[in-house]
């Protein structure tokens, strides 16, 4: 169903008309339900992961929606929402699918996003009293809980909200350069491993500090002796930075060791736990982080595992007086006459200035769910990659990286790669990543990592952050990657095994009857109740939406029949030949991959077009009857 737009003599006030106070609501409630439509409609056209098509297909595809982006009059909110948010979230890579797991990039709870609605409508800017009197509150509250969380035997622990372990990192070497200052020294030496994430040296260089030393890994951990050796020929000041949820593997460093290794030495140390921070929130997995209370700070992030939209990020320190070096006054913001009158300074809490109440949606969370909950839902995703792993280990034509895996991180490669040389089986799993993108199939990771012969290796990466996702929603993931590498490998030695043309990768039509990774929008994950659920995917958006309440379950909806054979002469240049003929009602670019995943087969009704159920044989894609806004 579609909904109606607001009537022309309305436009320009409902397009201009505030969020807050009484009368905002009333609006914006109407106008989130044209979002959630478009949110819910844009899932099911997409009909996957990820749309199907190359960048110049997306593009293409998102800008007939969207130009003129500043017409000289406007075309009213109903539309312009409807547009955009159409066009963007059919052009999205949708981490509510279990099949996208390619980075560190999770679902956000529906909870979350209910509360960030309210942080946008209210607006409060954290960087005064009174711009945020409540919010400055709730993020007092929320940083304190997290504070503890990481420090529970502390006195006085603290913690500042960030846009995530970038800013974490850089106000900690801040902190540590003020710490050494402070003590007479002019810098500090930073230690990392070669594990480490590259805005510790992006850091050190925006903070003139010499160029962090990088220490040695043993199986993508951080070495204690080579950390010794490192620490042995250094003089002054160091802060060492370990590593707890590496960004290729979620490796967690020995952080016991890492830390009496560096009070042997006068050392500090910062510990990056962006993504294994909300380990701690289980009972179980907190004692894989055990040191962790050691450092003088961490970094922790919660739009990784603590499913909420970016950004949400937190850097905790051990005493809250190491936070005072931030303080700055300036008289329009927390002048010293309102300080000493009982006014807040909130100005201290941030190197940034205006900044969003991103406690908000955090609270939310926690309050909602608990520590329990929270819990219970990254437990699920570390047993989820177990699980994931031993399918691995058991498919024949695949192999995972050896060892134990790292938090919810699996690093895998067809064994067909291996029977090339080592160039030629690296261009393989690139490829084969490259091609489930471009069919708008799967969206995987890419590491490079040794391997058990001391070689390092490309490896396909999938880091599973979905809450509800099960094994069965990850089987098809399986078929797919070794399905392509039997589709793509060349015979070894042949002119063929050749790296791929540039370009080439977005060039090849989607191979007919390959299954689905799983179902659209993770449609069929099971669901715990609105708390839990995702905001994203087909499933999260159309939680009210009546046309997608339509769509069949994936165990109600039939079996997608094989699709032919594109013919030869039918590949990128006949998709790029349709993009942008949306509007028109033609099929659009990339129609038969989302038909072979089984998303148009279902007979959905959108907005203006009836999608007819699958094509029949011969025919090049599901037929769309009417235009398509």
């Amino acid at each position: 169903m579609q909904r109606a737009q607001l009537p022309a003599r309305r436009g320009l006030y409902e397009s201009a008309a505030v969020a807050g106070g009484v009368e905002g609501p009333r609006v914006l409630r109407e106008l989130t339900g044209v979002v959630l439509d478009a949110l819910a409609e844009g899932a099911v056209a997409r009909g996957g992961p990820a749309p199907a098509g190359g960048p110049a297909e997306v593009t293409e595809r998102t800008m007939a929606r969207c130009t003129p982006l500043l017409p000289a009059e406007g075309i009213g909110a109903t539309a312009a929402l409807t547009d955009l948010v159409r066009a963007v979230t059919e052009g999205a890579t949708d981490p509510a699918d279990p099949a996208c797991a390619a980075h560190l990039h999770c679902p956000p709870l529906a909870v979350a996003v209910a509360a960030d609605l309210a942080a946008s409508a209210l607006n409060p800017s954290m960087d005064s009293w009174d711009q945020a009197p409540a919010a400055g509150v709730i993020e007092e509250q929320t940083t304190d809980a997290l504070a503890a969380l990481v420090y529970p035997a502390r006195a006085a622990p603290d913690a500042l909200i960030t846009t995530g372990g970038t800013e974490s990192n850089l106000v900690a070497l801040l902190l540590a350069r003020e710490r050494a200052r402070a003590r007479g020294a002019r810098s500090v030496h930073v230690l990392c491993g070669a594990n480490g994430h590259h805005s510790v040296r992006r850091a050190a260089w925006m903070l003139g500090l010499p160029t962090p030393l990088s220490v040695e890994c043993r199986d993508g951990r951080l070495s204690p002796a080579a950390l010794d050796r490192a620490l042995a020929s250094l003089s002054g000041p160091v802060l060492v930075v370990a590593t707890a949820g590496t960004t290729d593997e979620g490796l967690i460093d020995p952080l016991p060791e890492i830390a009496e290794i560096a009070a042997a030495h006068g050392a500090e140390v910062h510990v990056d736990a962006a993504y294994g921070g909300p380990l701690l929130f289980s009972e179980r997995l907190a004692p894989r982080l055990a040191g962790l209370d050691s450092a003088v700070s961490v970094t922790f992030d919660l739009h990784k595992l603590g499913w909420q939209p970016v950004a949400a990020g937190v850097l905790a320190v051990a005493d809250n007086a190491r936070l005072d070096p931030l303080s700055f006054s300036t008289d329009y913001l927390n002048a010293d006459d309102d300080t000493e009158a009982g006014l807040p300074d909130l100005l201290g809490r941030s190197i940034r200035t205006s900044r969003r109440p991103d406690a908000l949606k955090i609270a939310v969370t926690l309050r909602a769910l608990g520590r329990d909950g929270l819990g219970r839902l990254v437990e699920h995703c570390v047993d989820t990659a177990d699980q994931f792993a031993q399918a691995v280990d058991a498919h024949p034509a695949l192999r995972r990286r050896a060892g134990d895996i790292g938090i919810s991180t699996v690093l895998l490669r067809p064994t067909a790669a291996d029977a090339l040389p080592a160039a030629e089986g690296d261009a393989l799993v690139a490829a084969i990543r490259r091609q489930l993108l471009a069919e708008g199939r799967a969206v995987l990771g890419r590491a490079v990592a040794t391997d058990e012969d001391g070689q390092s290796r490309l490896w396909l990466k999938a880091t599973l952050l979905h809450p509800q996702a099960q094994q069965a929603d990850l089987d098809g993931l399986l078929k797919l990657v070794a399905h392509h590498a039997g589709r793509t490998a060349p015979p070894p030695g042949s002119p063929e095994a050749a790296a791929p043309a540039a370009g080439a990768e977005w060039a090849g039509a989607p191979d007919a009857g390959t299954a689905s990774a799983g179902a659209p929008g993770s449609g069929s994950l099971a669901s715990d109740g609105p708390v839990v659920a995702s905001a994203g995917g087909e499933a999260g958006a159309a939680a009210r939406d009546a046309a997608a309440a339509q769509t069949p379950s994936p165990a109600q909806a039939p079996a997608p029949a094989p699709a032919p054979a594109p013919d030869a002469g039918a590949g990128a240049g006949a998709d790029a030949s349709q993009a942008g003929a949306v509007r028109a009602g033609a099929p659009a670019p990339g129609a038969q991959a989302r038909a072979e995943r089984g998303v148009l087969a279902r007979g959905v009704e959108l907005p203006g077009a009836v999608v007819s159920a699958r094509a029949a044989p011969g025919a090049d894609a599901p037929q769309v009857r009417g235009g398509q806004r």
